[in-house]
């Protein structure tokens, strides 16, 4: 066997291996994820098995949080009990806010929850040019020092695909960001089309 075919066995091996443990590394990350996620409106599975039950009150502050306010809504669904959920909240906008920052949060994407975010405007396409129009709701987004992406300032997030009978919660299949999409280079609208073609058409 010569050097050059060693070496390429070796760098083969070597690319093998930390693609193995890059998958196992992500894999894990994803399940203490889950976890934490879980764990957030724990103390709402507690209060709701006490006598006094769940209040507007307890729901509250689970609704405000980005990272607990679209888990909060399907815990409360799925028990019957929406009428605690904060009217204010209760909205389509405030469903994809927190949708993207749970995605965000995703050790293979931004593996963290934006220090701010903001709605920009909703982007509308006609999907086969007959009147069909789906929608998608745009978003920006930063993160503070010394995370690897505060250098990019405001990035562009887009949430959808919705239709005009979607209901706030709705599952957005196609959320989805680019880092290097920051609101000086590229529109909204730039953004839409990229998402809806190359992962909304591609799902």
């Amino acid at each position: 066997m010569d050097i050059t075919t060693l070496i390429v066995i070796t760098l083969i091996v070597f690319i093998i291996a930390f693609a193995a443990f890059r998958l196992f590394d992500v894999k894990k990350k994803k399940q203490k994820l889950e976890l934490e996620r879980s764990a957030r409106i724990l103390p709402l599975y507690q209060k709701a098995e006490t006598a006094a039950g769940l209040t507007t009150e307890d729901v509250l502050p689970f609704a405000q949080n980005l990272l607990t306010r679209y888990d909060t809504f399907l815990y409360l669904k799925e028990m019957g009990e929406l009428n605690l959920f904060p009217e204010e909240y209760h909205t389509l906008i405030k469903g994809a806010e927190s949708s993207l920052a749970q995605w965000l949060e995703f050790p293979t994407e931004l593996d963290a929850c934006p220090n701010e975010i903001e709605y920009i405007k909703r982007v509308t396409i006609d999907f086969d040019r007959r009147g069909n129009f789906i929608h998608y709701e745009v978003f920006k987004y930063r993160v503070n020092p010394p995370h690897w992406a505060a250098e990019y300032v405001w990035i562009l997030g887009v949430v959808g695909p919705f239709f005009d009978d979607s209901k706030p919660y709705d599952f957005p299949s196609a959320t989805f960001s680019r880092v290097s999409s920051t609101i000086d280079k590229v529109t909204p609208e730039e953004e839409v089309k990229w998402v809806h073609e190359n992962i909304a058409m591609r799902r």
